[in-house]
């Protein structure tokens, strides 16, 4: 059986967690701000000796590929790629925003996050981008995407094609506290869910049993970096368009 370790360091959150294959075994985290480069490499070495594992056990590195911080995701990926390469196995990229909507469906199934009516529910994970701005998707409650990931300067018709009446549509991550307000009304709703390094367990056994690799040596963070300086600048009209 697989034994996968998970680096979640896109945000202010630094988490690792140790899975055989869908079962998770050890999660270590602090949401305490950005000391990733300070935690990362102690967080490692505690899940795999609480679990008297060495590194060379590990059959793959699976980490949270963005869109994020900048400087958080280079801690994650930079480290995920070392042990790769000087381990001689396998690079395993989730995205950001789904590895957080499997954190807000995981709650909800353990009874912590309450939602009426999990067959018609939206989830909606935000990462704080700036100011009025955030990388978000909507997913389903089976972790299907709704839309492409995006950069989104929030207002009060932001995702209005997702929030039909009646229909529960869950904003969370760090960045949808600021756009609670912005996105009220029938159906909408705030809740506190924070991105962990669980939230990579499934896809990346699912990666790892299909084979779905990253190329160690070329594999960059997914930023967004030029489609949110464009459309923010542009959307302030500061910019031509042409």
């Amino acid at each position: 059986m697989s034994l996968i370790l998970g680096i979640e360091t896109g945000t202010d959150v630094c988490s690792v967690s140790l899975a055989r294959g869908r079962q998770l075994i050890a999660l270590r985290e602090s949401g305490e701000g950005y000391d990733h480069a300070r935690l990362l490499a102690t967080y490692i070495d505690e899940v795999l000796r609480s679990n008297d594992f060495v590194p060379e056990d590990l059959s793959a590195v699976a980490v949270s590929s963005g869109p994020g911080s900048y400087t958080g995701l280079r801690i994650g990926i930079s480290t995920a790629k070392g042990l790769c390469y000087g381990l001689g196995i396998p690079l395993i990229a989730v995205g950001s925003l789904e590895s957080l909507a499997r954190v807000a469906a995981e709650d909800h199934e353990a009874g912590i996050l309450d939602i009426a009516n999990d067959k018609t529910a939206l989830l909606c994970p935000m990462i704080d981008a700036r100011r009025m701005e955030v990388y978000a998707q909507v997913f389903d409650m089976r972790i299907e995407p709704q839309n492409e990931v995006g950069a989104y300067i929030i207002d009060s018709e932001s995702f209005a094609e997702f929030r039909p009446s009646g229909r529960e549509f869950v904003i969370f991550g760090n960045g949808a506290a600021k756009c609670a307000d912005m996105l009220s009304g029938a159906g909408v709703r705030f809740a506190e869910v924070a991105p962990s390094a669980r939230g990579l367990v499934g896809p990346a056994f699912a990666a790892f049993e299909a084979g779905r690799f990253e190329d160690i040596a070329y594999f960059e963070p997914f930023y967004l970096k030029d489609f949110v300086v464009t459309t923010a600048t542009r959307a302030r009209g500061l910019l031509p368009t042409g």
